[in-house]
């Protein structure tokens, strides 16, 4: 199947990658001529603009974006209309915010052109394993490019969840859970950490691999990661949000859902950008104010 691919960053190239080996025609561009070069290396025609990818592409066209949400999905959207028929398809694949997408549903609707959204997990292993897609959409364009979606997903790793903004609704949700999981697994191994065994956590993180109930993907990524760096020394205790977890907060708020650990990790992520906290440092003096407890002084 022929398709045009924006964006060729650590996702969207390896996704180019694994459309190619099973032998799809892909036009590509990127910001950079570089990323276009290395893809045309590996069998992608390429594009030095959407002009010239959307003139790639015969018949029925479908154009995958995969770059950052907000204003870049917009503006590639907008670039794209005058370049597009009628029943041409446009697919986001990156994380956006599904009342964005609802909102760029019917604007792309007045010009009879669809939107398919696609949350898309994975990751850089995607490209071996596969991509778990949720996708959403009128039905049409979907079945039209069931083919792609064959190709990147392992074996029932699509699924077309509904109409327009569903897709990204329940990719926004799985990432919710992503942040609640992590913050269970890096709280756990923090209270292993400071036990008087001297446990090795990377074997721990091995072995509950093996058959116990909290066995994951997540978990055989921090055996890898404990592999690499037993202490994590090389690491500031910095952790980002990319939006995800947050909309999934206003979603639980917005429809009165009690959703107390996914926003607890929330937080836990934005105290860890604080390296000069003053709530914290309140609290240590209110401690001490109440209590005399100890407080250590700054140097």
């Amino acid at each position: 199947m022929q398709i045009g691919f924006v964006g060729l960053g650590k996702m969207g190239g390896n996704m180019v990658e694994r459309l190619l080996g099973a032998d799809h025609q892909v036009a590509v561009y990127n910001k950079s001529r570089e990323k276009i070069e290395e893809y045309a290396a590996k069998g992608a025609l390429p594009s030095g603009s959407l002009e010239e990818l959307t003139e790639r592409l015969e018949g029925r066209k479908a154009i995958w974006l995969m770059v950052p949400s907000g204003e870049p999905v917009d503006q590639n959207i907008n670039d794209l209309i005058p370049l597009l028929s009628p029943r041409d398809i446009i697919i986001d694949g990156g994380n956006s915010y599904y009342k964005d997408t609802l909102r760029r549903h019917e604007l792309l609707k007045k010009h009879q052109i669809h939107l398919v959204d696609c949350g898309t997990s994975g990751g850089i292993w995607g490209l071996t394993v596969g991509y778990c897609l949720m996708i959403g959409g009128e039905t049409n364009p979907v079945k039209f490019l069931e083919p792609v979606f064959r190709t990147l997903a392992p074996t029932d790793g699509f699924l077309h969840c509904g109409a327009s903004g569903a897709g990204h609704l329940v990719k926004m949700v799985h990432n919710g859970i992503e942040y609640g999981m992590m913050q269970a697994y890096a709280e756990g191994f923090d209270i292993l950490q400071a036990s008087p065994y001297g446990l090795d956590l990377q074997k721990i993180a091995h072995l509950w691999n093996q058959g116990s109930v909290v066995r994951s993907w997540l978990l055989e990524l921090a055996d890898l990661a404990l592999q690499k760096d037993p202490g994590l020394d090389g690491l500031e205790p910095w952790v980002a949000d990319s939006g995800e977890g947050r909309w999934t907060v206003f979603e639980s708020i917005e429809r009165d859902v009690p959703a107390p650990v996914l926003t607890l990790a929330l937080q836990s992520r934005l105290a860890s950008r604080d390296k000069n906290s003053f709530a914290h440092r309140l609290l240590a003096a209110l401690r001490n104010e109440f209590g005399g407890h100890a407080v250590k002084s700054r140097k």
